[in-house]
Protein backbone atom coordinates (compact mmCIF):
# COMPACT_ATOMS: atom_id res chain seq x y z
CA UNK A 1 0.00 0.00 0.00
CA UNK A 2 1.30 3.35 -0.63
CA UNK A 3 1.58 6.25 1.82
CA UNK A 4 -1.43 8.69 1.55
CA UNK A 5 0.92 11.70 2.22
CA UNK A 6 3.29 10.37 -0.83
CA UNK A 7 0.03 9.84 -2.39
CA UNK A 8 -0.96 13.05 -2.18
CA UNK A 9 2.19 14.77 -2.91
CA UNK A 10 2.27 12.72 -5.98
CA UNK A 11 -0.95 13.91 -7.36
CA UNK A 12 0.09 17.17 -7.05
CA UNK A 13 3.00 16.29 -9.96
CA UNK A 14 0.31 15.03 -11.71
CA UNK A 15 1.22 11.27 -11.43
CA UNK A 16 -1.68 9.26 -10.33
CA UNK A 17 -0.63 6.11 -7.88
CA UNK A 18 -3.08 3.60 -7.34
CA UNK A 19 -3.90 -0.41 -6.86
CA UNK A 20 -5.66 -2.69 -8.88
CA UNK A 21 -8.16 -2.90 -6.55
CA UNK A 22 -8.93 0.67 -5.54
CA UNK A 23 -9.06 0.75 -9.64
CA UNK A 24 -11.06 -1.98 -9.39
CA UNK A 25 -13.75 -1.12 -6.73
CA UNK A 26 -13.86 2.93 -8.55
CA UNK A 27 -15.25 1.08 -11.95
CA UNK A 28 -17.47 -1.05 -9.68
CA UNK A 29 -19.19 1.89 -7.32
CA UNK A 30 -19.38 4.23 -10.42
CA UNK A 31 -21.43 2.17 -12.95
CA UNK A 32 -24.45 0.86 -10.56
CA UNK A 33 -27.58 -0.08 -12.51
CA UNK A 34 -30.47 -0.08 -10.52
CA UNK A 35 -33.59 -2.58 -11.87
CA UNK A 36 -37.08 -0.57 -12.96
CA UNK A 37 -38.64 -1.81 -9.87
CA UNK A 38 -40.61 0.18 -7.47
CA UNK A 39 -43.57 -1.61 -5.01
CA UNK A 40 -45.89 1.08 -3.16
CA UNK A 41 -45.28 5.36 -2.68
CA UNK A 42 -41.65 5.09 -1.76
CA UNK A 43 -41.50 4.36 -5.46
CA UNK A 44 -42.35 7.96 -6.41
CA UNK A 45 -39.08 9.64 -4.13
CA UNK A 46 -37.57 6.71 -6.27
CA UNK A 47 -38.65 8.12 -9.48
CA UNK A 48 -38.45 11.95 -8.64
CA UNK A 49 -34.26 11.19 -7.39
CA UNK A 50 -33.58 10.24 -11.26
CA UNK A 51 -35.30 13.56 -12.58
CA UNK A 52 -33.34 16.72 -13.66
CA UNK A 53 -33.73 18.36 -10.11
CA UNK A 54 -32.00 15.43 -7.94
CA UNK A 55 -30.42 13.49 -11.30
CA UNK A 56 -28.93 10.38 -9.88
CA UNK A 57 -27.03 9.69 -13.01
CA UNK A 58 -24.36 12.43 -11.63
CA UNK A 59 -23.70 9.63 -9.04
CA UNK A 60 -23.13 6.66 -11.38
CA UNK A 61 -26.62 4.95 -10.95
CA UNK A 62 -27.50 5.91 -14.62
CA UNK A 63 -29.99 4.06 -16.52
CA UNK A 64 -32.89 1.49 -14.64
CA UNK A 65 -32.68 -1.27 -16.73
CA UNK A 66 -36.42 -3.08 -17.24
CA UNK A 67 -34.54 -6.65 -16.72
CA UNK A 68 -32.97 -8.01 -13.69
CA UNK A 69 -30.57 -9.95 -16.41
CA UNK A 70 -29.61 -5.93 -17.22
CA UNK A 71 -29.18 -5.16 -13.03
CA UNK A 72 -27.01 -4.87 -10.56
CA UNK A 73 -29.13 -2.92 -7.48
CA UNK A 74 -32.32 -3.14 -6.69
CA UNK A 75 -34.44 -0.90 -4.55
CA UNK A 76 -36.95 -2.24 -2.50
CA UNK A 77 -39.14 1.24 -1.93
CA UNK A 78 -42.55 0.06 -0.58
CA UNK A 79 -44.36 -2.33 1.61
CA UNK A 80 -43.28 -5.94 0.77
CA UNK A 81 -47.16 -7.66 1.02
CA UNK A 82 -46.19 -11.40 1.83
CA UNK A 83 -47.78 -12.62 -1.64
CA UNK A 84 -45.01 -9.96 -3.35
CA UNK A 85 -42.19 -11.31 -1.34
CA UNK A 86 -41.43 -14.87 -3.54
CA UNK A 87 -41.36 -12.56 -6.52
CA UNK A 88 -39.27 -10.10 -5.42
CA UNK A 89 -36.46 -13.30 -4.43
CA UNK A 90 -36.93 -14.52 -7.87
CA UNK A 91 -35.92 -10.93 -9.49
CA UNK A 92 -33.10 -10.53 -7.00
CA UNK A 93 -31.64 -14.38 -8.20
CA UNK A 94 -31.89 -13.38 -11.59
CA UNK A 95 -29.88 -10.07 -11.44
CA UNK A 96 -26.14 -9.75 -12.18
CA UNK A 97 -23.33 -10.46 -9.66
CA UNK A 98 -22.22 -8.42 -8.00
CA UNK A 99 -25.58 -7.00 -6.82
CA UNK A 100 -26.80 -4.73 -4.32
CA UNK A 101 -29.67 -4.42 -2.46
CA UNK A 102 -31.09 -0.79 -0.99
CA UNK A 103 -34.69 -1.28 1.48
CA UNK A 104 -36.06 1.94 1.08
CA UNK A 105 -38.73 3.08 3.74
CA UNK A 106 -39.70 1.85 6.71
CA UNK A 107 -42.27 -0.56 5.27
CA UNK A 108 -39.51 -2.25 3.15
CA UNK A 109 -37.23 -2.45 6.70
CA UNK A 110 -39.73 -3.91 8.77
CA UNK A 111 -43.31 -3.50 7.65
CA UNK A 112 -43.63 0.02 9.03
CA UNK A 113 -47.38 1.34 9.69
CA UNK A 114 -48.49 -2.08 8.54
CA UNK A 115 -46.48 -4.08 10.38
CA UNK A 116 -48.89 -5.51 12.83
CA UNK A 117 -51.53 -6.90 9.18
CA UNK A 118 -51.34 -10.48 8.74
CA UNK A 119 -50.55 -9.63 5.02
CA UNK A 120 -47.34 -7.38 5.18
CA UNK A 121 -43.79 -8.63 5.30
CA UNK A 122 -41.71 -7.42 8.49
CA UNK A 123 -38.38 -6.61 6.55
CA UNK A 124 -37.21 -8.19 3.41
CA UNK A 125 -33.91 -9.07 5.21
CA UNK A 126 -35.26 -12.13 6.43
CA UNK A 127 -35.16 -13.84 2.83
CA UNK A 128 -32.37 -11.90 0.51
CA UNK A 129 -29.32 -9.52 2.07
CA UNK A 130 -29.36 -5.90 2.37
CA UNK A 131 -26.79 -3.29 1.98
CA UNK A 132 -28.19 -0.35 3.11
CA UNK A 133 -31.45 0.70 4.96
CA UNK A 134 -32.86 4.06 4.41
CA UNK A 135 -35.71 4.72 6.76
CA UNK A 136 -38.36 7.34 6.75
CA UNK A 137 -42.00 6.83 5.62
CA UNK A 138 -41.10 8.28 2.55
CA UNK A 139 -38.09 8.83 2.89
CA UNK A 140 -36.86 11.89 0.35
CA UNK A 141 -35.10 11.30 -2.58
CA UNK A 142 -32.22 13.35 -0.82
CA UNK A 143 -31.87 9.95 1.69
CA UNK A 144 -32.08 7.88 -1.66
CA UNK A 145 -28.71 9.65 -2.53
CA UNK A 146 -27.59 9.42 0.22
CA UNK A 147 -27.84 5.63 0.73
CA UNK A 148 -26.26 5.52 -3.08
CA UNK A 149 -23.07 7.16 -1.58
CA UNK A 150 -23.39 4.53 1.82
CA UNK A 151 -23.48 1.71 -0.59
CA UNK A 152 -20.66 3.13 -2.73
CA UNK A 153 -18.35 3.87 -0.35
CA UNK A 154 -19.38 -0.14 1.00
CA UNK A 155 -18.30 -1.15 -2.61
CA UNK A 156 -14.79 1.03 -2.41
CA UNK A 157 -13.76 -0.56 0.54
CA UNK A 158 -14.10 -4.23 -0.57
CA UNK A 159 -11.45 -6.43 -0.48
CA UNK A 160 -10.70 -8.65 -3.42
CA UNK A 161 -9.01 -11.34 -1.43
CA UNK A 162 -9.12 -12.96 2.12
CA UNK A 163 -12.20 -11.72 4.69
CA UNK A 164 -14.24 -9.03 3.84
CA UNK A 165 -14.42 -9.64 -0.05
CA UNK A 166 -17.54 -9.24 -2.26
CA UNK A 167 -19.81 -12.52 -1.92
CA UNK A 168 -19.66 -12.82 -5.90
CA UNK A 169 -15.44 -13.56 -5.22
CA UNK A 170 -16.29 -15.82 -2.32
CA UNK A 171 -17.17 -19.57 -3.39
CA UNK A 172 -18.81 -20.35 0.15
CA UNK A 173 -21.48 -17.18 -0.51
CA UNK A 174 -24.71 -17.99 -1.62
CA UNK A 175 -25.79 -16.13 -4.68
CA UNK A 176 -28.81 -17.95 -5.30
CA UNK A 177 -31.48 -17.76 -2.39
CA UNK A 178 -34.79 -19.88 -2.10
CA UNK A 179 -37.55 -18.19 -2.60
CA UNK A 180 -39.28 -18.61 0.18
CA UNK A 181 -42.37 -20.96 0.74
CA UNK A 182 -46.25 -20.73 3.00
CA UNK A 183 -45.94 -22.36 6.29
CA UNK A 184 -48.74 -23.09 8.59
CA UNK A 185 -49.61 -19.31 9.81
CA UNK A 186 -46.42 -17.32 7.66
CA UNK A 187 -43.83 -16.93 5.39
CA UNK A 188 -41.17 -19.53 5.97
CA UNK A 189 -38.43 -17.36 6.68
CA UNK A 190 -35.27 -18.42 4.59
CA UNK A 191 -32.24 -15.78 5.17
CA UNK A 192 -31.10 -16.16 8.58
CA UNK A 193 -32.39 -19.75 9.89
CA UNK A 194 -29.58 -19.87 12.60
CA UNK A 195 -30.70 -16.45 13.94
CA UNK A 196 -34.41 -15.89 13.40
CA UNK A 197 -36.64 -18.26 14.27
CA UNK A 198 -40.74 -18.02 14.46
CA UNK A 199 -42.14 -16.46 17.71
CA UNK A 200 -44.39 -19.30 19.61
CA UNK A 201 -47.41 -17.31 21.32
CA UNK A 202 -49.41 -19.04 23.78
CA UNK A 203 -53.31 -19.28 22.82
CA UNK A 204 -54.64 -18.51 26.77
CA UNK A 205 -58.04 -19.61 25.64
CA UNK A 206 -57.06 -22.53 24.17
CA UNK A 207 -54.35 -23.48 26.33
CA UNK A 208 -51.94 -24.32 23.03
CA UNK A 209 -48.81 -23.05 21.04
CA UNK A 210 -49.50 -21.25 18.16
CA UNK A 211 -46.97 -19.78 15.22
CA UNK A 212 -47.03 -16.13 15.14
CA UNK A 213 -48.75 -14.89 12.26
CA UNK A 214 -47.62 -11.59 11.77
Amino acid sequence: MVDEKLKSELGKQGIVVTSLQELYNWGRKGSIWPMQFGLACCAIEMIATTMARFDMARFGAEVFRPSPRQADMMIISGTVTKKMAPQVVRLYNQMAEPKYVITMGACAISGGPFKQGYNVLKGIDRYIPVDVHIAGCPPRPEALLHGLIELQKKIAAQRLTGEGRPAHLDKEAPSIFPVPDQCEHDLLPTRNPATYHLPVLNNIQAGEKVGDRG
